[in-house]
């Protein structure tokens, strides 16, 4: 294992200890209580609701371009990719869901499949930079720890004693494993730096977030929830665009490599 592993390695077992000693931390009721509450066309809290179009059509072209465009050396590399995408999808119609009623049962269908999304990006990330055989192995037991950590919340939140940080610690953790292996490991593609943007995209998501009732009192279009959707959607265009345009880099040639095709070249020669 390089020196670079071992970071990688080192920041996954802080964050597995943090998510359980961490004091347990409940849902706020306040959550729910997001800014633009205003219903249109029959549908409540509208703006919310109507946003994860983002997700939708993200989710659907990242699927298309997945099965369809031959930017995989080889075929398998796909599969973190798709369902990446699924997960994007399903999060369109979980968000919509809950936020035609927020409360704590339907966030669960909010959450679970952005684990989903999550984990299998990251899963999808180590196959283009570490090896492919470890991104596949490692990709059913992230999407595993991915839903039992909103399985873990939902069943704390149900005993009374809820605990939302290993879910928190989770998202904190998928987004920042994204930079650290952008930033310690070359992909063997290119456009590999593409993915910071999904970085990127994600803090603005949060600020817009965090902003939600400023964000509506300026021009009161739309509450900074809604366009936090709408930022998170544009990582996964982030994601579907890197796919469209991206070539597999050229492998160094090794010394013996060399020597062989220099003989190659003598014996031709001669």
């Amino acid at each position: 294992m390089s020196k670079r592993h071992y970071w990688i390695a080192g920041f996954t077992v802080i964050s597995i200890v943090a998510a359980l000693l961490w004091a347990p931390i409940p849902q706020p009721p306040s959550y729910h209580d997001f800014a633009d509450q205003r219903a249109m066309f029959g549908i409540a809290n509208f703006m919310d609701v109507a946003s994860n179009v983002g997700f939708l059509i993200s989710g659907v072209a990242g699927l298309v371009v997945v099965m369809s465009v031959g930017k995989f050396e080889c075929g398998v590399e796909r599969w973190p990719y798709a369902v990446f995408f699924l997960g994007v999808l399903f999060t369109a119609v979980g968000s919509s869901y809950y936020h035609l009623s927020p409360d704590n049962e339907r966030l669960f269908w909010d959450r679970l499949p952005m684990t989903i999304a999550f984990m299998s990006l990251i899963a999808a990330q180590v196959v283009d930079r570490i090896g492919v055989k470890a991104g596949l192995v490692l990709l059913l037991p992230m999407l595993a720890i991915g839903a039992a950590s909103v399985l873990y919340w939902r069943a704390t939140e149900h005993e009374g004693a809820g605990n939302v940080m290993p879910y928190g610690i989770l998202q904190g953790y998928s987004v920042i494993m994204l930079l650290i292996l952008a930033r310690l490991e070359s992909s063997r593609y290119t456009r590999g730096n593409d993915i910071l943007w999904v970085f990127a995209w994600y803090v603005i998501a949060k600020v817009l977030e965090f902003f939600d009732a400023q964000v509506l009192a300026f021009g009161h279009l739309a509450g900074g929830h809604a366009l936090k959707h709408l930022a998170a959607a544009a990582a996964a265009i982030v994601v579907c665009r890197m796919l469209m345009k991206r070539e597999l880099r050229e492998a160094a040639p090794t010394a013996s490599g060399a020597s062989v095709r220099s003989a190659q070249r003598s014996a031709a020669r001669s």
